[in-house]
């Protein structure tokens, strides 16, 4: 049964406000929750199993105030986190591990969880883009495929499992039967901006009945694709993958920045208009052709991977801030200020 906006809005009015904490779970970008929450002075959990507990223990200020071990990280220790006044952070593990229970998890979640399933839905992202007036790649039948295109499976994957194919027959071969989407694979520059988008004031951008905030922007290594120059210069034949390795830091031309930050806006009032809106972090991936346009191929609705590259803040939210403010913190001092002014439920479902 889904989890419905009143029961949680009942659950945060039984929290004791004082003694909020912040949980995730130990992967993908817990190091900068941990430690941005640390940096607001706000109490963490992290739940993880056994064998991994020992890697967030040897970052001291990225490791959580207490752990809760599990044997698997599907197994969302509700009643516990409730127990302890916590606040969920979801990000694309959580996303992946939890799958269809991120509906009905009883635990508050920072942002809208309905945007999470619009994002697990491929479909629905699609229309999510495209009523946002983004640019996107065209998605193609598999038997129509023509020219170059990339299969991708659906949930976080982080790009595991992703495949480029030329013809109807190469799909079928690796996918049959599978729910994957194919879209055309597009050449340039792939620039990924983080978003924050706070309703409780508008001050700066304005977006909706709040504003957004541009806190950095990353580009991705994955795996052998991104190396594939050197196999052709020695003769290797390979077979690309796309599974994501890391981060670096992307600073784009000044120039872009309208475009980076209507698109921004034009996602956060469409996600109002579709299901309620999304406060807190999100980032749309997008490709920059050689004209300089921008083709949106996804939007994850959460907190991402390429926020790692900035702990200390990155070359855009030193321009919004005046201290060092990671996406972590920045979710956290969100979390103070709607507690403090009593409007908890406008960033948390």
């Amino acid at each position: 049964m889904d989890m419905t906006r009143e029961k949680i809005g009942q659950t945060l009015e039984s929290y004791d406000k004082k003694k909020l904490k912040i949980a995730t779970i130990c992967s993908h970008t817990a190091l900068q929750i941990f430690h941005g929450a640390r940096q607001e002075g706000i109490k963490t959990i992290g739940i993880c199993t056994p064998n991994r507990r020992k890697v967030y223990e040897a970052f001291p200020l990225g490791c959580p105030d207490e752990f809760i071990e599990v044997d698997d990280l599907k197994d969302i220790p509700s009643d516990e986190l409730l127990e302890e006044n916590a606040i969920l952070v979801p990000h694309g593990s959580l996303v992946e591990y939890s799958g269809d229970l991120l509906s009905s998890m009883a635990v508050p979640m920072v942002g809208n969880r309905d945007s999470l399933c619009w994002e697990k839905d491929r479909l629905k992202m699609f229309e999510w883009m495209k009523a946002s007036g983004l640019q996107v790649p065209a998605t193609i039948e598999p038997d129509k495929i023509d020219r170059p295109c990339v299969v991708k499976l659906a949930g976080a994957k982080g790009g595991r499992g992703y495949r480029v194919v030329n013809s109807p027959e190469e799909f079928y071969e690796h996918f049959e039967g599978m729910n994957v989407t194919v879209q055309e694979y597009l050449i340039g520059v792939r620039v990924y901006p983080h978003y924050f988008y706070s309703p409780l004031s508008r001050e700066g951008y304005h977006a909706s009945e709040g504003h957004i905030e541009l806190m950095g922007i990353d580009r991705r290594f994955e795996s052998n694709i991104d190396e594939s120059y050197r196999m052709e210069k020695v003769g290797l034949s390979f077979t690309p993958s796309f599974t994501v390795v890391g981060n670096e830091l992307l600073v784009v031309r000044e120039s872009l920045l309208e475009n980076i930050m209507e698109m921004g806006r034009n996602v956060t009032e469409t996600a109002d208009r579709l299901f309620g809106g999304i406060p807190g972090p999100f980032c749309i991936e997008t490709v920059c052709d050689e004209n300089l346009n921008f083709f949106a191929f996804e939007i994850s609705a959460r907190i991402v991977a390429g926020t790692n590259i900035y702990p200390q803040g990155s070359p855009y939210s030193a321009y919004l801030f005046n201290e060092p403010m990671s996406m972590g913190r920045r979710i956290a001092r969100e979390i103070k200020s709607a507690a403090k002014q009593g409007k908890l439920p406008k960033i948390i479902f």
